[in-house]
């Protein structure tokens, strides 16, 4: 799908290099580290983690350079519920309107999967990206576990 400069589409397993850069440039960005045996694990087979398990990954490409400029993923929880993870844009993407783009996209590719609700982990230094979950109907949760380089959770119920 084509918006603005760029190209949101699938991933598949040759990007991989390309999305661990963006995802870890923008942790590296904000003082966090990515944790490829752990955290990040699901960046390593982008196919068997996401689309083998009714989920979806997705690439922002700019279609000046080609290059991936950002990122999302809904990873499968349960049968009524994706989380979604990995959404970062690289500095230069952002400020475009292209985070609220790829959000919008993500929802409604999570109600054609089945979705009923959508969950996700963010930490608080991410004022813009949590500001941007409130404006889409995202209310605060508190899970029963979060992983270690978060502090916040939201879900969204969708319609």
């Amino acid at each position: 799908m084509v918006h603005r400069n760029f190209l949101l589409r699938p991933a598949t397993n040759e990007d991989i290099s390309s999305i661990k850069s963006v995802v870890f440039s923008v942790l590296r960005e904000y003082g966090l580290k990515g944790s490829e045996s752990g955290k990040d694990i699901d960046l390593g087979d982008i196919q068997e983690y996401y689309f083998s398990k009714n989920g979806y990954f997705g690439v922002a490409v700019e279609l000046e350079s080609t290059e991936i400029v950002g990122t999302f993923g809904l990873y499968q929880i349960d049968s009524s519920t994706c989380e979604l993870r990995k959404m970062y844009l690289l500095r230069t993407a952002r400020g475009k309107g292209w985070g609220e783009f790829i959000l919008q996209f993500a929802i409604t590719k999570a109600k054609e999967l089945g979705y009923s609700r959508i969950v996700l982990e963010t930490i608080s230094p991410l004022k813009e990206a949590i500001s941007l979950y409130k404006k889409h109907g995202f209310t605060e949760i508190t899970p029963k576990e979060m992983s270690d380089r978060v502090d916040q959770a939201f879900e969204l119920r969708l319609k």
